[in-house]
């Protein structure tokens, strides 16, 4: 039975699996409120150049990022793959814009390896640890790390 297709157990890790640009990462699935496609967005004047702006998602306000700057890669261009990741991190509701939804992977925490110095362009800080699965490289997201500045 392959990694991804395990049923979880207490010691097991699901992440949720998606690409910025070419680079799929990944988040553990109790930091994601919610996946959407929202994107009635409204600009924010004199924000950073990474944040698209704010969008009223049942009445909460969510700061919506454009991951794949704030990753020092390319803008993340909306088309019909464009999903918005719902995030909680320090008790604020974080919109991560992606270019596209990939899978629920399981593994055990002892599978997940130490991170390089950059994966695909993206600085190693950035991430937790990197998955090898049998197909792909995939780096887990410090949402933390990333949303601190």
């Amino acid at each position: 039975m392959s990694k991804e297709m395990m049923k979880p157990t207490s010691k097991d890790l699901e992440f949720s699996t998606f690409y910025v640009g070419t680079t799929l990462c990944g988040i553990n699935i109790l930091k994601i409120e919610e996946i959407n496609k929202h994107f009635n967005i409204t600009t924010v004047p004199q924000s950073s150049d990474y944040i698209k702006g704010i969008l009223n998602l049942r009445g909460r306000i969510i700061t919506i990022i454009d991951l794949g700057k704030k990753l020092g890669l390319d803008s993340v261009e909306k088309n019909k793959d464009t999903r918005n990741i719902i995030v909680n991190s320090n008790d604020e509701h974080i919109g991560l814009v992606v270019n596209g939804i990939s899978d629920v992977v399981v593994v055990r925490e002892d599978d997940i390896e130490a991170v390089p110095s950059n994966i695909n362009g993206v600085k190693g800080k950035n991430f937790k640890g990197v998955l090898k699965t049998e197909k792909q490289l995939i780096g887990i997201l410090d949402i933390d790390e990333i949303l601190k500045e």
